[in-house]
């Protein structure tokens, strides 16, 4: 009997220490075989808090001393939007891999850039479309490319959130951590950039098919006198409708707002085709999928589906790194989906114009 063979530690490093680092942080923890072995922060207080929550031995200033030292594998990207692309273009050039979180970065000049310099690098990169861990997201994207509902004729999908109306995460008026995904200064596309990205993905992914054209409109509502809370001016768009029409001729609608009371952080589609149609939530972090498929058709009966976990992005990234798995969704993916959020923000500005992605 041959004896397996230990595998040598991942040394990761995390940059930035916000909310999401530390989502980040447990999750790699979780997964043997991964050693986190540095932070990197500006603001050092934050920093020396997040290193010692999670036992991570090596704190940095800044991502340039942090490469200076060098001993790490891999970085995971958890920086606000409008740093993923000045932050991921050095670690790829010191050939680490690397998982950035979503918008790849916040426009697709940048995020083809970012695309190219990991082609060249030769590193698994991977951006953090987190609802690609949704079981019944893969269940039924697997039915569609199985050909279960035939060819997709009419796809709506909805991301809906209520933090601008319910305290769901913390204060934002008084809690200074989320001002900036309302603030254009501040890096933030607004809910476009921020959600819209992942019910776009949750749609076109499902669907098989990429979209060929796009019109959109945008919302920003008064949220505080004058419109600014301190340095913050709280321009970004809280609300977005838009009409795909995909490469197959589908058409659909799609649409997400921070404005949606009573809905915590709720994903849905429908989608239907010649042979079927597809049901698919995500609500209170728990994902459905029901079916019309076959004989169902005739009388208009809807089945619920067993959907069985699937590894986390966390897992598939590490195991990319390993040679186990694909990396995907890979910055490819974050440029196409950059393509198409950047088409969506000129037909807004054009009220409501056709765009090609």
């Amino acid at each position: 009997m041959t004896e397996k063979t230990t595998e040598k530690p991942i040394r990761l490093l995390i940059l930035g220490t916000g909310g999401m680092a530390n989502t980040h942080a447990e999750n790699f923890t979780a997964i043997p075989g991964v050693e986190l072995v540095a932070g990197v922060d500006p603001r050092p207080d934050p920093l020396a808090a997040f290193c010692k929550t999670h036992a991570i031995p090596r704190g940095f200033a800044n991502l340039e001393e942090a490469l200076a030292w060098g001993e790490f594998d891999a970085a995971a990207n958890v920086t606000p939007d409008a740093a993923h692309c000045p932050t991921t273009l050095p670690l790829l050039l010191a050939g680490k891999h690397v998982l950035c979180e979503k918008p790849l970065a916040t426009n697709a000049g940048d995020a083809a850039t970012m695309q190219r310099a990991a082609a060249l690098a030769g590193v698994v990169n991977m951006v953090n479309l987190s609802y690609r861990n949704v079981p019944a997201l893969q269940k039924a994207a697997s039915l569609v490319r199985d050909g279960a509902i035939g060819a997709v004729r009419h796809f709506e999908a909805s991301y809906l959130q209520s933090w601008l109306t319910q305290p769901a995460w913390g204060d934002w008026q008084t809690e200074p951590q989320w001002l900036w995904r309302l603030s254009t200064a501040h890096g933030s596309k607004g809910v476009l950039g921020d959600v819209g990205i992942h019910i776009l993905d949750f749609a076109t992914f499902i669907a098989g098919e990429a979209a060929t054209e796009i019109s959109a409109r945008l919302a920003t509502f008064d949220k505080a006198p004058g419109g600014r809370i301190g340095a913050y001016r709280l321009d970004a768009n809280d609300s977005v409708t838009m009409q795909l029409r995909l490469a197959g001729g589908a058409l659909g609608t799609v649409h997400a707002t921070r404005f949606a009371t009573g809905h915590l952080n709720d994903l849905r589609l429908r989608i239907y085709g010649t042979k079927g149609g597809l049901e698919v939530s995500f609500e209170n972090a728990t994902s459905m999928l029901r079916a019309c498929l076959g004989d169902d058709r005739l009388t208009a009966t809807w089945r619920t589906v067993d959907c069985p976990d699937v590894p986390t992005i966390y897992q598939r990234f590490i195991a990319a790194i390993r040679g186990e798995g694909r990396a995907e969704p890979d910055f490819a993916s974050g440029t196409e989906l950059q393509r198409l959020l950047d088409a969506a923000e000129l037909s807004a500005a054009e009220e409501g114009k056709a765009r090609r992605p």
